[in-house]
């Protein structure tokens, strides 16, 4: 288990205060993402492991995830042999914030040099996106044509963050007012933005059809 890279399980009142999806968010200026990291091992089983980071001083978590993604997914780029098989992982982040621009771009050139690692990405709310032209929009959409899957969370994923990161002691998680219609709202806004890349894909395909 990497939750020891931020040491233990989150706080019912930090998860709570840093993952809640209103729409007035002042004050958290920190993103905090939990992960989950699957290798198949086997035909039928599967590695697991999981834990959290937040913001460091000068660095993002994003890209602070990279930094620990040798430890792991040992066995990622191989163990330099030029015919050593590379191993395949499947990462889900939960995130507080979506990324912002300069992380998008990044993860993006990562990622399209790095095939077989495919990533999922949760999202409580928004960074950023309410501008049409805004340059976390174009981050987004260039992190869905690097293969990665962008959703706004919903209940059941709030849910699930709660029983598998927070030390929760047995209570419940009880959803706050107004979670699932900010999900609504988010995930229609999330969904608009996606769908400018759909069209830009669109278009590339017509033109090598020739319509």
């Amino acid at each position: 288990m990497i939750t020891k890279l931020d040491s233990m399980l989150l706080a019912k009142k930090k998860f709570i205060y840093h993952y809640k999806n209103i729409r007035w968010a002042k004050g958290r200026h920190e993103t905090y993402l939990c992960f989950v990291v699957k290798r198949r091992v086997g035909p039928d089983s599967m590695s697991f492991d999981f834990g959290h980071l937040r913001n460091r001083a000068g660095c993002h978590v994003e890209l602070l995830f990279l930094r620990y993604l040798g430890a792991l997914c040992p066995g990622l780029w191989g163990c330099g042999g030029s015919t050593e098989k590379k191993l395949s992982y499947s990462i889900t982040w939960f995130c507080s914030w979506s990324p912002c621009a300069d992380c998008s771009f990044r993860l993006s050139q990562f990622l399209n040099r790095t095939p077989n690692l495919r990533l999922r990405i949760f999202v409580s709310r928004l960074y950023f996106c309410d501008l049409e032209d805004s340059r976390e929009r174009e981050g987004l959409r260039m992190l869905k044509k690097a293969g990665v899957q962008i959703t706004v969370m919903s209940y059941k994923d709030y849910f699930y963050c709660w029983q598998t990161f927070v030390a929760h002691r047995m209570s419940s998680f009880k959803a706050w007012d107004g979670l699932h219609q900010n999900y609504v709202r988010l995930a229609r806004k999330l969904n608009r933005i996606l769908q400018a890349c759909e069209t830009e894909d669109l278009r590339d395909a017509f033109k090598l059809l020739g319509l």
